[in-house]
């Protein structure tokens, strides 16, 4: 009756700090994560080497390089997971900040590497990109206002987070990084509807989306060929999205075999954001739709366990975390099938790149640490603090 009323037992007096973290963390959901980093080795072993080939470096460079970053990840993500909800939100409104300030400098000091969008730092053995660093301490930084407003003399949290999140998709817009803004605007929103949303607001960031939208087709030739690109009826087989659903088609349902697919050699970014692509022609169906359960495991079992948590932030921030990562997964999917225009964005744990490993393993911490099971107050507790 105990654990109906609060949620979990209390963590037993002088219990060591790794036994209570594997008696309390969400072992369905780390080993899912592990597995997405397993998939992520075996489909660089494919896709890397002929990136490595152009660019006159060892065969397995590129693995080697994934397998030490998400090795980090790894590490960073258990470490992140072992920490209070409390040091969750200080150390993520710090690191909000500094993100904010690294983006705000890229016209600065950033560059593009050739790619037509600033979005990196250079330095030298590595590039970081902030905005992947901005998601999950975004989230953090948004629930943390959210919860705020939850007490009558509280700030208006909702509204305060409703700027920021303004502030920064328009930043990210400029860079330009499309996918990136929509992905901070669509978690806030959710976000905001599981707070108790306003209505009105929402139909104004809905009607601002759209007018943006709109605007950024009309001015821009690259967002205009996106767009045109993935309303044309006919796909253009020299184009990312031609090689990429070829590759699909091609894979069926056992795929090719291993190492004998050749969009590899076709696609700059088979290695990152059309990773599944090789995936589909090389292994078929059946890889892809162990990605995706693997996926849905970690954002549907987190969202399962915070239905009965009742501190505000944890339950906020807790679902922001789960949206951004599945969302960006939905994304980055979703592109490589033609359900929607091509954005640039990584598949968590499996396309390549350091900055987007480590602030995925950053983020899966988060989540974990606040999906942890542990006591929880009373319904009439959290009423009287709010009065």
């Amino acid at each position: 009756m105990t654990e109906m009323v609060y949620g979990a037992v209390a963590a037993k007096p002088g219990e060591p700090l790794l036994p209570r973290w594997w008696r309390t963390i969400d072992r369905w959901s780390l080993g899912a994560v592990a597995g997405l980093f397993l998939v992520g080795l075996m489909l660089g072993l494919a896709a890397s080497p002929p990136l490595a080939a152009r660019n006159g470096l060892d065969p397995f460079y590129y693995v080697f390089r994934q397998g030490l970053f998400g090795t980090l990840a790894l590490g960073v993500m258990v470490l992140v997971s072992m920490m209070s909800p409390t040091e969750i939100r200080r150390k993520a409104v710090l690191g909000f900040l500094a993100a904010t300030v690294a983006l705000a400098l890229l016209p600065v000091l950033g560059t593009d590497f050739g790619k037509g969008a600033t979005r990196w730092y250079s330095l030298g053995f590595a590039s970081v990109q902030p905005s992947e660093f901005l998601k999950p301490t975004f989230v953090a930084f948004a629930a943390w206002m959210m919860a705020g407003s939850y007490d009558q003399s509280g700030p208006p949290g909702r509204t305060l987070s409703f700027i920021v999140a303004v502030l920064l998709t328009l930043m990210l817009a400029l860079q330009p990084d499309f996918g990136q803004a929509s992905l901070i605007l669509a978690t806030w929103a959710l976000m905001y509807f599981v707070a108790g949303a306003s209505i009105l607001l929402l139909l104004v960031v809905a009607f601002g989306v759209l007018g943006a939208g709109l605007f950024a087709y009309a001015n821009s030739e690259h967002v205009a060929g996106r767009i045109d690109g993935f309303l044309s009826p006919d796909i253009d087989p020299r184009t990312q999205i031609g090689f990429a659903t070829n590759a699909i088609q091609e894979g069926g349902i056992f795929g090719v075999g291993v190492g004998e697919g050749t969009v590899k050699w076709s696609l700059p970014d088979a290695h990152t954001d059309f990773i599944i692509a090789v995936a589909a022609e090389e292994y078929g169906l059946l890889i892809c739709l162990l990605i995706i359960a693997l996926f849905s495991i970690v954002v549907i079992r987190s969202l399962i366990r915070l239905l009965r948590e009742r501190d505000p932030f944890v339950r906020l921030a807790g679902t922001g975390l789960a949206v951004v990562f599945g969302m960006q997964a939905l994304i980055n999917l979703g592109v490589a099938v033609r359900l929607l225009p091509a954005k640039g964005m990584t598949l968590p744990f499996i396309s390549y790149g350091g900055s987007s490993l480590v602030a995925a393993g950053i983020s899966l911490g988060m989540l974990l640490a606040l999906t942890r099971e542990r006591p929880q107050d009373h319904l009439s507790e959290i009423i009287g603090r709010g009065r």
